[in-house]
């Protein structure tokens, strides 16, 4: 895919003024870029000989090693009984805290409240 270059005739540098003066008085044509294999080109040359090679992939595996030994995850299983109480989640709520409780206006008095008013949907 060939795309024309526009040329910015205030660029700074003096060979790109010298070329947008050109190609505005006719004497050069403006340049066409391939862009596509441009690309492609740049994808070639962006890996070296040795990348290709046992010698580069192990050299590569030991830049990308881990510096430290990372512990395996271990499995935590936590039950909670359904009790059917909402004295109990009201308990569990206050104790788990989310790190941003300045952020709402809404406290254990206020959810007191709106359970006294009556369950959603009735």
């Amino acid at each position: 895919m060939a795309d024309e270059v526009k040329i910015n005739a205030s660029e700074v540098s003096h060979d790109a003024q010298l070329l947008a003066d050109n190609v505005a008085e006719g004497v050069e044509k403006a340049p066409k870029v391939d862009f596509d294999a441009d690309y492609e080109l740049a994808k070639e040359m962006s890996v070296a000989p040795i990348d290709n090679t046992e010698e580069g992939q192990k050299a590569a595996e030991a830049a990308v090693a881990p510096q430290h030994k990372i512990p395996e995850a271990q499995d935590m299983r936590v039950e909670a009984p359904a009790t059917g109480n909402p004295s109990d989640y009201m308990s569990m709520a206050s104790e788990v805290g989310t790190g941003n409780e300045a952020a709402g206006n809404v406290d254990d008095d206020l959810v007191k409240k709106a359970l006294e008013l009556g369950q959603p949907g009735q």
